[in-house]
């Protein structure tokens, strides 16, 4: 499940207002989804990732100035365009200057209001032809997401990716910092050029400073011709360093010298050479912790960190886990043929459940395991069960649930069911019509989880 590049979510609490701009817009070619109030919207926004928000400003409760601050601090490359009266004007201009994308004052004209919406929607954040929420948009077709979360993070990379900014993508261990970094590259003008990568940590300090900045004829014993580093090879296009919080002092010094002077000098040569390449790292150490323990340069840091990406642990999106695992069960096929087709509710359910401490990597090995040993078409729990090698957490019930939390419990268990009532509230523990309750206090439908192809 993506959202659709095209989607507007208006936000009005007057009914016939919200009624007409939906028709305005979806006779200009958008799809359009409602709400009645910004707290409904939000609600929509933690299912789904719209292209553009358009919210009135003066609304019962929380008005759309306290919507935009709301979405803008999650989510600060989505765009939101307030519609306001003359005398609010000031207002609006204020926010704009704290990144509301734009306002129309009303009555306004529906040119303008189009001409604004297109600008919206034609930002990196919400354009058609290179969309981050557009699963099959080419430069993220190796990331396979239907989290809000991701999403975000995602509109933010097309953004940087569109920039010379060096990029610092952290995440723990397992999260996907180089599919990340590859998408970063073919987003950007490099796209045409090469994306190489070496993992700083996995080399000695002796051959890392070759393997970087390459080396002369006879510079050293078996050096026995001229070699080129990473920072030749990938001329024009990106350098991708991972675990760049292992890279020894040393050579912290010498990489910085590089994104200085932009030239390297290769080992046991008299010459440098100049070298045009954009630098993408990650690691998945705080950095700031290493500067105070005096493991990593603090000048090399800010030259990195010109623009952080942070990956989020797969506990935190899991509303991806099935569609990962289901991801990996078919793409093992080429290299494990297996019966399974699918995995049973219950197995699902263990893996939702699992607090996944190797994130994305793991689930991949935990999917191959079942895989190799599956006889049926469907993956039963009893081979999810062993594969993690311990009792999995299991889905919260509710009243488990803290009470700030509760609008996230109940989209994760709709996300999980697919909208079904009947499911969600006995994976919750309760009955279906205290469930129907809790979802109407948190201005949550079924509807809004159902899958188009299922409906």
């Amino acid at each position: 499940m993506s959202a659709n590049s095209r989607t507007v979510l208006l936000v009005d609490d007057d009914a016939s207002l919200l009624q007409l701009l939906s028709i305005r817009l979806r006779a200009a070619g958008h799809q359009v989804e409602t709400a009645s109030s910004a707290e409904q919207a939000l609600a929509r926004i933690a299912v789904t990732r719209p292209a553009a928000v358009l919210t009135d400003l003066r609304m019962e409760g929380m008005d759309g100035m306290e919507l935009f601050e709301q979405i803008h601090q999650q989510d600060p490359a989505l765009p939101v365009i307030l519609l306001t009266a003359h005398g609010t004007i000031p207002d609006a201009v204020k926010a704009t200057q704290r990144g509301l994308f734009g306002y129309l004052t009303k009555p306004f004209d529906d040119v303008e209001l189009m001409e604004l919406l297109e600008r919206a929607l034609n930002t990196p954040g919400g354009d058609e032809s290179a969309p981050a929420d557009n699963a099959d948009a080419p430069w993220r077709a190796g990331i396979i997401t239907s989290s809000p979360t991701m999403e975000a993070l995602l509109a933010e990379a097309q953004l940087v990716a569109s920039s010379e900014a060096s990029v610092l993508i952290q995440g723990p261990s397992g999260t996907g910092k180089e599919v990340l970094a590859r998408a970063v590259h073919l987003a950007s003008p490099r796209h045409d050029k090469p994306l190489v990568a070496i993992n700083c940590a996995a080399i000695p300090e002796q051959l890392l400073e070759s393997e970087l900045f390459g080396h002369a004829k006879g510079a050293f014993t078996g050096a026995t011709s001229a070699h080129k580093g990473l920072f030749q090879t990938g001329s024009g296009g990106t350098v991708f360093l991972d675990e760049i919080g292992d890279m020894p002092l040393a050579l912290q010094a010498k990489l910085l010298r590089v994104l200085q002077d932009r030239e390297i000098r290769p080992v046991g040569a008299s010459q440098s050479i100049p070298v045009d390449v954009r630098i993408v790292s990650a690691t998945h150490r705080n950095l700031e912790n290493a500067i105070a323990a005096g493991e990593f340069r603090e000048d090399l840091y800010y030259r990195l960190n010109v623009v952080t990406l942070t990956l989020p642990p797969l506990r935190q999106r899991p509303e991806d886990i099935p569609l990962l695992a289901r991801h990996f069960l078919t793409q093992l096929r080429e290299k494990h043929p297996h019966r399974a087709q699918d995995f049973t509710p219950e197995a699902l359910e263990r893996l939702v459940g699992y607090d996944w401490p190797g994130n994305v990597r793991q689930l991949l090995n935990v999917v191959e395991q079942c895989c190799v040993l599956c006889t049926t078409a469907l993956v039963p729990a009893t081979l999810v069960a062993r594969a993690l090698h311990e009792k999995p957490t299991g889905i919260r019930t509710y009243v488990e649930a803290k009470q700030q939390f509760e609008r996230d419990y109940l989209v994760q268990l709709l996300k999980i069911t697919n909208g079904q009532v009947a499911e969600a509230a006995r994976l919750a523990g309760r009955n279906r019509t205290e469930f129907y309750r809790l979802l109407q206090r948190n201005h949550l439908t079924p509807g809004m989880f159902k899958r188009t192809d299922d409906v």
